[in-house]
């Protein structure tokens, strides 16, 4: 078995966000947007599909599929799924989040010719985890998300995690630069929130790097006695000895790194150097193979990993991962009017439907687990 074909199939989708000048996102009018699925085929007829793109993951370009992948990757065996990531990942012009998306495909492709999702060819560990309700940023006021942190109870969430003002100037009211930040507000914010919700739900705040070193002790030190559960991200990650000194200052758990490249390399130098409590990775950072190495990584170290963001690829590590290393499902990004995340158009189902006790219930269909809508797709063809 050879592969013998490698394409995007690109369609259109309604968005509704738009960069600011800082480079950060926010809500703006809905417009229609290019979009693509990768799809890689088989000589005997197989094939596989990754969906990542939408709406936090990366999407790969058609001139990297026409002059990177493809020189690398026709003529070669699709199970050989080892050897091919460790080709790509020491291939200059492979992005980790490129490996990520052709990775998946491979994985999908397995799934599909088996008739086995990928956590069963991992090896599933459960068929539901703890979600927890993952706030867009820049909501409002204090008051605005204590009603939503509320709602996400009502709803069944057990745990919940503010994103506050990021890139955004809430005494302005208008996007800013990220520096400065506005430290109190956040936690004004953070306060209201536990203060709706009572001691019985599980909170976080990720400030999404923001803060300088004395901010972030600052702000950490304020959660603690709200009793926050864990502090993602809280500053930029270009540096590790700040991470190290914020770590040994606090008592909550600092989670990360969220961003930082080079995947479960950087993550386990973070992890030998006390930069962090709690693991953080998702399949931009080399696929299902490069996370689930990392994965394995931080339970030989005995430390959690909270996976970034849901989807299908980042549900069926979940799935193959015990509670022990990976606790909870991130849902969201949630604006003030939503509880459940959108299923996308060219979906036919969501990805983490949620029980009444607040566990998204995991993908088990083929590969990774999605059903295709192709009367939607083949109607939104781009271009047109």
């Amino acid at each position: 078995m050879k592969i013998s074909e490698i394409e995007l199939i690109s369609f259109s989708i309604t968005a509704t966000g738009r960069r600011t000048k800082w480079g950060y996102g926010e809500q703006g009018p809905e417009r229609q947007v290019q979009y693509a699925i990768t799809r890689i085929a088989t000589d005997n007829g197989l094939e596989g599909y990754s969906e990542q793109g939408y709406p936090y993951f990366y999407s790969p370009q058609q001139d990297e599929i026409d002059n990177i992948v493809k020189p690398l990757l026709m003529g070669e065996d699709p199970l050989d799924r080892e050897r091919l990531w460790q080709l790509m990942a020491r291939h200059r012009g492979f992005s980790e989040g490129l490996v990520g998306n052709i990775d998946c495909t491979l994985w999908d492709l397995a799934g599909r010719m088996t008739g086995l999702s990928i956590s069963r060819l991992l090896g599933r560990a459960r068929n539901k985890i703890k979600a927890y309700a993952s706030t867009a940023p820049n909501l409002g006021t204090p008051e605005d998300y204590a009603k939503h942190a509320l709602d996400c109870k009502r709803a069944g969430y057990k745990a919940y995690k503010v994103h506050a003002n990021i890139y955004w100037d809430p005494i302005k009211k208008e996007a800013a630069p990220g520096r400065p930040a506005f430290p109190k507000e956040d936690v004004d914010i953070c306060r209201a929130v536990r203060e709706a919700v009572g001691d019985d739900m599980v909170l976080m705040l990720d400030p999404w790097g923001i803060y300088t070193l004395d901010e972030a002790i600052w702000v950490g030190r304020k959660i603690e006695e709200l009793d926050y559960y864990f502090y993602e991200h809280p500053m930029h990650e270009r540096q590790i000895e700040p991470y190290r000194k914020l770590c040994s200052e606090l008592k909550i758990p600092i989670c990360g790194p969220e961003l930082a490249p080079e995947g479960v390399f950087s993550r386990a130098e973070w992890a030998l150097q006390r930069a962090t409590d709690i693991g953080r990775t998702d399949i931009n950072f080399g696929g299902i193979t490069g996370v689930r190495k990392t994965v394995d990584m931080y339970e030989a170290l005995g430390m959690k990993c909270e996976i970034h963001v849901g989807g299908f690829g980042n549900g069926q590590i979940m799935s193959a991962t015990s509670e022990d290393t990976c606790e909870y499902y991130e849902r969201g990004l949630l604006g003030l009017d939503m509880v459940d995340t959108p299923t996308p158009p060219y979906l036919k189902t969501p990805c983490d439907p949620m029980d009444e006790d607040g566990n998204v219930l995991l993908p088990d269909g083929p590969g990774l687990g999605y059903e295709l809508d192709w009367d939607y797709i083949d109607s939104h063809r781009f271009p047109r």
